[in-house]
């Protein structure tokens, strides 16, 4: 009697420690900066960006001295994280549209490309903290 016992209060208390056990947040709190580099029409064009909590913004500058900003969108899976982004840019170029992917290479080293409206396709490499 006294091992039934034990039993029955023994697995549900474990079942309740997997279940109700703090896990670590999935959440990014520390920003994760780029740089970027690519062409459009023949001319070089570059951009920095910065990620937190799958919201990015990168600032760039495209050919013809065109320069603006990207609101970005990261949709993270275990390794790849793909995003989308729209942004403004100035010299009559407008609205841009945006979307690549980065992925892990190392820790606290990723890598990535992309294609912009304005700027072109570009290779990105970034850090994590």
């Amino acid at each position: 009697m006294k091992k039934s016992v034990i039993a029955k209060i023994l697995i549900p208390s474990l079942t309740c420690l997997t279940v109700f056990v703090p896990s670590p947040a999935p959440a990014q709190l520390l920003p994760q900066p780029w740089v970027s580099v690519g062409e459009k029409d023949g001319e070089v064009t570059y951009a920095a960006g910065v990620r937190v909590l799958d919201f990015g913004f990168e600032v760039g500058r495209g050919p013809e001295g065109a320069t603006g900003g990207d609101v970005l969108k990261f949709f993270s899976l275990p390794v790849i994280s793909p995003y989308l982004g729209l942004g403004w840019y100035s010299e009559d170029q407008g609205v841009a549209v945006s979307g690549g992917v980065q992925i892990g290479a190392t820790d606290n080293i990723f890598i990535g490309a992309g294609y912009n409206s304005v700027r072109g396709f570009n290779g990105q490499l970034g850090i994590k903290f």
